[in-house]
């Protein structure tokens, strides 16, 4: 991690943890609740970094101390072991690196999910239902929590479509870079004659929009729908005659929970998702503004296949944006996706990797 510089400034980070603690301590701060709310976030977020950086360096020392000491006993297993704290150590350190690229506004938020399949019948609704279990593992490797707010079960096998709230730091940041739509190729498990199949799959990702983002929409402009919830049941879905979808008449936006216990709750729980998907049309369209030089020379933007799923004839995960690919599939399908997601996101700040 560069600390001294550009991507973490650590003198000026102190400075500033130095003056928000202060600031904490003041007793009218609470006066205006909006503003303590996010001086708070400001805080958390800059103290975990500065911890991020604080424990990389204690667990550095730990290891190269380790190294040496095994180096000098001629123990090549703790040596080998020391190589793998260090190669450990130095994921991490990409990965906060990379954490302190997120600068949006939003990209702290927690995050909405929803995934939906494509054409194709069983087939896709299977490979819904993976990329969901892929998106579930990731999220809990990285100590997130998953809470299911809609779900519409596949005919035969897998999922329709799927709302998910995915709870934990950076959580935005992170997943929007899987927006898009993703492309499985093997054999089909539902073909008796095993021939290879190709499905699709969209991800749409949107932050969850907290206090300090303010979102007017005019109620004459949202119709209410109320129906009974569908879906697999079983743990993700309470099943109620009180099922909610609200649709954005001007935009077409149009949002579905079911996870509630009465309409009531299922439709607070909607209107939120509603304001997240409308700021998140915004932030697309500020994107959109930001970087219409470089759309023009690649066919990357919202909507597009972003990356290839290749279980047959050999395998193979591409991502179509930055050319990163691995033969591990078996990997990224439990959740194994930080290569891509941080590939993708130093392609969007403007940054290169080095390694």
């Amino acid at each position: 991690m560069n600390c001294s510089g550009g991507v973490f400034d650590w003198e000026p980070a102190l400075r500033k943890l130095h003056e928000l603690n202060a600031r904490v301590e003041d007793p009218t701060l609470w006066d205006d609740a909006t503003a303590a709310q996010a001086l708070m976030r400001e805080r958390t977020r800059l103290a975990s970094s500065v911890e991020a950086v604080r424990g990389l360096e204690r667990d550095l020392e730990d290891a190269l101390g380790y190294a040496e000491m095994a180096d000098e006993e001629g123990d090549e297993a703790s040596l080998e072991e020391a190589r793998g704290q260090l190669k450990a150590l130095k994921d991490r350190g990409a990965r906060a690196e990379l954490e302190a690229l997120l600068s949006g506004e939003a990209d702290g938020n927690d995050a909405f999910v929803e995934i939906n399949s494509g054409a194709g019948g069983t087939e896709s609704c299977d490979w819904a239902g993976m990329l969901l279990r892929m998106y579930t593992r990731w999220a809990q490797q990285h100590g997130m929590t998953v809470d299911f707010l809609e779900e519409t079960a596949g005919e035969q096998a897998g999922i329709k479509s799927v709302t998910l709230q995915i709870k934990g730091q950076n959580a935005y940041g992170w997943l929007k870079t899987e927006a898009g739509v993703h492309r499985l190729v093997r054999i089909s498990p539902f073909d008796a004659a095993a021939k290879r199949h190709t499905s699709f799959a969209s991800v749409w990702v949107y932050p969850v929009v907290d206090d300090a983002i303010v979102i007017d929409i005019n109620p004459s402009d949202v119709r209410t729908d109320t129906y009974r919830a569908s879906g697999a049941g079983g743990q993700h879905i309470n099943k109620t005659d009180s099922a909610v979808r609200l649709t954005h008449i001007p935009t077409g936006v149009a949002v579905a929970c079911q996870a509630g216990r009465s309409q009531h709750q299922n439709r607070e729980e909607a209107w939120k998702m509603l304001r997240a998907r409308l700021y998140e049309l915004e932030l697309q369209k500020r994107e959109a503004a930001a970087q219409a030089l470089e759309d023009q020379k690649t066919d990357i933007g919202w909507g597009h296949q972003i990356r290839s799923y290749v279980l047959q004839p050999y395998q193979m995960v591409k991502d179509l944006r930055t050319n990163v690919e691995t033969s591990d599939t078996q990997g990224v399908l439990d959740g194994d996706l930080d290569a891509f997601m941080g590939a993708s996101l130093a392609q969007r700040v403007g940054v290169t990797r080095e390694g």
